[in-house]
């Protein structure tokens, strides 16, 4: 049984699943829209933001950096540690945010305050945050813990049935 800090599931990502998503997600914003560039929520939303401004041939990126979960994946106090730098931003029409995940869609809410009209699209999206995105590519169950390939080390696991014997 898992105590208050450690997540009933867990779901390891590859950088090679993490890559193939991000360019699911790419294929899925490319139709229809003519981006003026892309806001990567840091730190979860700069890879696959690399991975989508390359597909999309987008060259103007920037970021937000909030801060709303702990080390010991603990929610906390949301956080802008900074804000977007470009000034033409605006309400956000035209401009896609990106980010790995959507949890709780408490950041997703801060930003969407910040940039309305923008499109926000994720790679993962959990139900609770789910409706605070436009897309994304990957539902997991809100009591799944993802850990990125940036956040593990390859080591070994024990099989899952064995893990229920004990």
């Amino acid at each position: 049984m898992a105590d208050a800090k450690t997540p009933a599931k867990t779901f390891p990502v590859s950088w090679e699943e993490l890559h193939r998503n991000a360019k699911a997600l790419a294929w899925r914003l490319i139709d229809g829209h003519s981006w003026k560039g892309i806001i990567a929520i840091a730190r979860g939303g700069l890879v696959p933001a690399a991975i989508i401004a390359r597909e999309l041939d987008l060259r103007v990126v920037d970021t937000i950096c909030i801060k709303s979960y702990s080390d010991d994946h603990t929610r906390g106090e949301i956080r802008i540690l900074k804000n977007i730098a470009q000034a033409d931003i605006g309400d956000g029409e035209g401009w896609l945010i990106i980010d790995d995940l959507v949890d709780t869609g408490y950041t997703a809410k801060a930003v969407r305050e910040l940039m309305p009209k923008a499109h926000f699209a994720t790679v993962y999206a959990k139900p609770s945050g789910r409706p605070m995105v436009d897309t994304y590519v990957t539902e997991v169950s809100q009591d799944t813990w993802i850990f990125f390939p940036w956040d593990v080390e390859p080591q070994f696991a024990q099989p899952l049935a064995s893990q229920r014997r004990g």
